[in-house]
């Protein structure tokens, strides 16, 4: 039943490699744990107490609560789907909730600080690889994931923007500037031919595709020159570029949908007006604020 689950997570609802590679590992983590204590393979016949003996193993063995709550889900998922095929009349996960937990704020680069990664570093790199990595998720906020998977024929320089495959197959459009467009054209002249060139448009010394944990690497390596934040992962540019559009007064609706997020909710989280910022609108637009200023 495994398989098939997977297979429907690939075949039906297209899910991207990188998750179904996640449903299969949490699957795999109970299958264990459910061979171990109940001494069978059957993990269809599993119920709500052996649910909460798993979730009470993990916690013991220091797993984070967000990582448990991404198996819950993924248990949610596979046993709803073993009732839509009719193989159980009831999920064993249907009333057991979700670990609270306070996520950690990530806190997004500062303009100034992005100012001098490139009027004062990047200017100077002579990698022009690891440069247009930095700045296509700054200038865009695509995920580390997509901009490993941009295929070559998805970038149109002169029409400047991008087709990105994001999460769910989804595709969408994302705008570049002159400028970034112009670095990615002087990219192109240092390309490795691979067979993987044909395909990605990034592709490393050898000429094959970028490996997510390479993008990380790179990332982190700029953005330690610059700040002490201790998240310096490719995500904290996303999250930056999401938060200083915003500031700047670009509309949430849009900026969700380059982000390529499903709901308003996502995007919200990186809205980051300070006191002050609020005090100012308040001022200027509250009627009753304008009037006692005509007072």
């Amino acid at each position: 039943m495994r398989k098939k689950f997977l297979d429907y997570l690939q075949l039906e609802k297209r899910y991207s490699p990188h998750t179904i590679t996640s449903y299969r590992k949490d699957l795999e983590d109970f299958y264990s744990f459910y061979l171990k204590t109940e001494g069978s393979e059957n993990i269809v016949k599993a119920d709500k107490k052996v649910i909460r003996n798993f979730i009470v193993e993990l916690s013991e063995n220091d797993i984070l609560k967000r990582s448990i709550n991404r198996k819950l889900s993924s248990l949610r998922s596979f046993y709803l789907f073993l009732l839509r095929l009719g193989e159980i009349e009831v999920s064993p996960v249907e009333t057991v909730t979700s670990l609270k937990f306070y996520a950690e704020k990530q806190i997004p680069m500062s303009m100034e600080e992005m100012e001098v990664l490139q009027d004062k570093i990047l200017v100077n790199v002579n990698d022009i690889l690891e440069k247009c990595i930095v700045e296509v998720l700054y200038q865009t906020g695509i995920r580390k994931s997509e901009l490993c998977g941009l295929i070559f024929e998805s970038v149109n320089l002169e029409g400047e923007q991008l087709k990105v495959l994001g999460k769910g197959n989804k595709e969408r459009y994302v705008p570049i500037s002159p400028d970034l467009a112009r670095l990615l054209t002087s990219y192109l002249e240092i390309r490795k031919p691979h067979e993987d060139f044909k395909q990605y448009f990034f592709v490393n010394k050898k000429g094959k595709k970028l490996t997510e944990k390479f993008v990380y690497v790179v990332v982190n390596k700029y953005l330690s020159l610059v700040t002490s934040k201790q998240k310096t992962s490719p995500h904290i540019l996303r999250h930056s570029f999401a938060t200083h559009v915003l500031d700047n007064g670009a509309e949430i609706s849009k900026v969700k949908e380059i982000l390529g997020h499903s709901s308003l909710a996502s995007t919200q989280v990186y809205t980051n007006a300070n006191i002050e910022q609020l005090k100012k609108v308040f001022n200027q637009a509250h009627p009753r604020a304008v009037k006692k200023e005509e007072l």
